[in-house]
């Protein structure tokens, strides 16, 4: 293949980025290791962030979306009695107003009381060094700007908070939480909380997010020393960004009438999913379509389908 070449490759790559990469910079790097014609990701990394990052090609990237809202794990070093401007070790630092950092001494029996009072439905302001818009722009550009920007609490979810490793002022915990959860933010109110003024996060890397795992991942170095041929085993299917969804097979007429655009009426394995519910769909032989949604009348309608290259 020559060089500039670009191949309509489709597929899921799961990533482990190393710090100092942004997610964009990840994913054109990904994109020319593997020659790809389109590609895009499931949401974004901090630069200094390591871990999980899934990468689409082709027409997976018609479903990157569907991670969004998927549960996360994160590991987190915290380090107390310290403040960041941007919440992590990216920012300047500065310590706590009216703490001693040296004389930060908690015991495990306070830790693990104030951790567990983090865990499940709450609520969190998100931090001015964040892509949610104000007007029209990301708040970090007012950041950047030294204008600060009121931010209303967001509710969020967390379900589980643990303690890896607690030294001196660093904590190393692993958090598992629902999507729009700043790590950074927690860290600060889990400072505050414990007294010390507040806290930043010196390390943080995504170890799961829905159901894939951080083992399962390739780096970029390891990938730009393969061969072709091997690249191409590392990618998932398109579908397996939709183990969440429930399956529905249908029959070659029923492929073909969802491929051209129209409803077909629901069959056993759909009788039971309620109205607005998104669905998996396959051929007979198992080949992936694309997702489908259960209407109100209790049909199946195409929704987001791939392009199908054989015919029925």
């Amino acid at each position: 293949m020559s060089a500039g070449t670009k191949r309509h490759i489709s597929g899921v790559l799961l990533l482990d980025k190393t710090s100092g990469f942004s997610s964009n910079q990840a994913l054109q790097t990904a994109k020319r290791i593997f020659s790809a014609h389109k590609a895009g990701h499931t949401g974004t990394l901090d630069p200094m962030a390591t871990g999980l990052l899934p990468i689409c090609f082709g027409e997976a990237t018609k479903f990157s979306s569907a991670l969004l809202g998927a549960d996360k794990t994160y590991e987190a070093t915290l380090r107390l009695g310290y403040m960041s401007t941007t919440g992590d070790a990216e920012g300047k630092i500065s310590i706590a107003v009216g703490v001693e950092p040296q004389c930060v001494d908690l015991t495990w029996e306070k830790l693990q009381t104030v951790l567990k009072s983090f865990i499940g439905v709450t609520t969190q302001v998100p931090p001015m060094y964040s892509a949610i818009k104000h007007h029209g722009k990301p708040l970090y550009t007012f950041a950047r700007a030294g204008v600060e920007i009121e931010r209303q609490p967001r509710e969020i979810t967390i379900h589980d908070l643990s303690i890896e490793a607690y030294q001196g002022n660093e904590i190393r915990m692993r958090v598992t939480c629902g999507s729009g959860t700043y790590v950074r933010t927690l860290a600060e109110d889990l400072g505050r909380a414990l007294g010390c003024g507040g806290a930043y996060l010196t390390a943080l890397c995504r170890s799961a997010l829905g159901g894939f795992n951080l083992p399962q991942a390739h780096t970029l170095t390891a990938l730009e020393a393969m061969p072709p041929s091997q690249r191409d085993s590392c990618l998932l299917p398109a579908d397996s960004l939709l183990g969440s969804f429930p399956a529905v097979i249908v029959d070659s007429a029923a492929a073909l009438s969802l491929l051209q655009g129209r409803a077909i009426p629901s069959h056993p394995a759909g009788e039971s999913l309620s109205p607005g519910r998104q669905v998996r769909l396959y051929d007979k032989g198992q080949r992936f379509l694309g997702l489908g949604e259960i209407s109100t009348e209790g049909y199946v309608s195409p929704k987001r389908l791939i392009r199908v290259e054989h015919s029925l």
